[in-house]
């Protein structure tokens, strides 16, 4: 089974969302079955490469709220994130447009370390005051998961892996996904946002006891086709 999450490195409830389906993930019986596929989004693509401001600044601006509501929903959000053992420190966010941040994913992914990127990113960004439109971090965070140096610099100053991110963000269009983390499992189910991990789990069970089995239709005599021992 597949399940493909689309996220956005600098969504706070994405890295909620990421904790609670692992929990659920870890207790399903045939987890060593399912694929997980991490899909890149952009909540604010128009967002300039940094903003000169903190997040509470550049959130009160962009929703149109008053500082000190935007502190109250950062409050609340950091709550929710301690209770899955995230530090979450909003005061120390940089606030930077994730394009390239998504770009790094994908290499990472071509790498298989596509789920260990998304890791080390999201954590940098809520709880260590990291700037992941910066490609000197980006370099440094893929070195420490054992990528190449001079291979990682070149795909990120060179606008490698753009066009993966863009097909990702217009498949999410087309899938009606308005918004992240948006979880999809085996094509059949949709899941909107960070849910309880109970609501993965059952989600999971439903998705797996739900697979087709390939009908064969009978009736017929069997075309030209290839296999182990040639064609026929």
């Amino acid at each position: 089974m597949k399940v493909e999450i689309w996220s956005d490195i600098a969504c706070p409830w994405c890295f909620i969302g990421k904790r609670r389906f692992e929990t659920a993930l870890e207790k399903f019986e045939h987890k060593d079955q399912v694929e997980v596929e991490w899909r890149s989004y952009q909540l604010d693509p128009t967002l300039p490469e940094h903003f000169d401001g903190t997040e509470t600044e550049y959130l009160s601006q962009m929703k149109g709220l008053p500082q000190d509501q935007v502190r109250q929903m950062f409050a609340h959000v950091a709550a929710q994130a301690a209770g899955e053992g995230l530090a979450y420190d909003f005061d120390a966010i940089v606030v930077a447009n994730s394009f390239t941040a998504h770009r790094f994913l994908h290499l990472a992914k071509e790498h298989g370390l596509g789920p260990e990127a998304k890791e080390a990113l999201l954590s940098g960004h809520f709880e260590h005051g990291e700037d992941i439109g910066d490609i000197g971090y980006l370099v440094r965070t893929g070195t420490g998961l054992g990528l190449d140096e001079t291979e990682v610099r070149e795909a990120l100053e060179s606008g490698r892996y753009a066009d993966e991110v863009r097909t990702d963000i217009a498949e999410a269009r087309a899938l009606g996904v308005s918004g992240v983390p948006f979880f999809v499992l085996d094509r059949r189910y949709g899941i909107s946002g960070a849910q309880p991990a109970e609501v993965f789990s059952q989600a999971l069970a439903r998705a797996w006891a739900e697979r087709s089995p390939l009908t064969v239709l009978s009736g017929s005599p069997d075309g030209p086709a290839c296999g182990p021992e040639g064609c026929r």
